[in-house]
């Protein structure tokens, strides 16, 4: 009679704890872009120039250090803020200065950015500066898209070609 009565109650705790489990996991059902508007988004991880350019070391001075630190170049670890812009339609609707992660600020910039457009065929232009030039930019394009409702459009750079990527 005892053990009935202990499944019967591990029966019903078990449903309590499952049941908002079940619930939660159906409703209340997540959008992720609204049915009427695209959302676009810009996401990179970028490593800029260092704010002091590198030294090359003499091999005398390398010879000085001791074994496990030698090599060629001494770079200092601070790098430079991330410059961006983007255009929608020839209007700039963004600006980011973005400064480098980590604790010395040794770390790439990260940028992650969403907002919603209409649906429809626009104009887009992105400009990044990864350098420490004062004005223009080191790397700029534009693309004309078709921009579909509730579907997302993402745009991201690759370092090691230096192109924009937009999908």
């Amino acid at each position: 009679m005892k053990r009935g009565y202990s499944l019967l109650l591990q029966a019903i705790a078990y449903t309590a704890f499952a049941a908002p489990i079940g619930y939660f996991s159906l409703s209340p059902a997540y959008r992720y872009a609204s049915p009427d508007r695209a959302a676009v988004k810009l996401s990179l991880s970028h490593a800029t120039q260092r704010v002091k350019p590198c030294k090359v070391l003499s091999p005398e001075d390398i010879a000085r250090l001791a074994p496990n630190m030698r090599r060629e170049l001494q770079c200092e670890r601070e790098r430079l803020p991330l410059a961006m812009e983007l255009d929608v339609d020839g209007e700039t609707v963004m600006r980011i200065h973005e400064p480098p992660s980590g604790l010395w600020r040794d770390g790439p910039a990260l940028v992650y950015r969403r907002f919603e457009l209409p649906p429809g065929r626009h104009r887009l232009a992105v400009r990044l500066r990864d350098s420490a030039r004062q004005a223009g930019w080191d790397y700029s394009d534009d693309v004309d898209v078709r921009l579909e409702p509730g579907r997302y459009f993402t745009i991201t750079f690759r370092p090691a070609t230096g192109e924009f990527v937009f999908r």
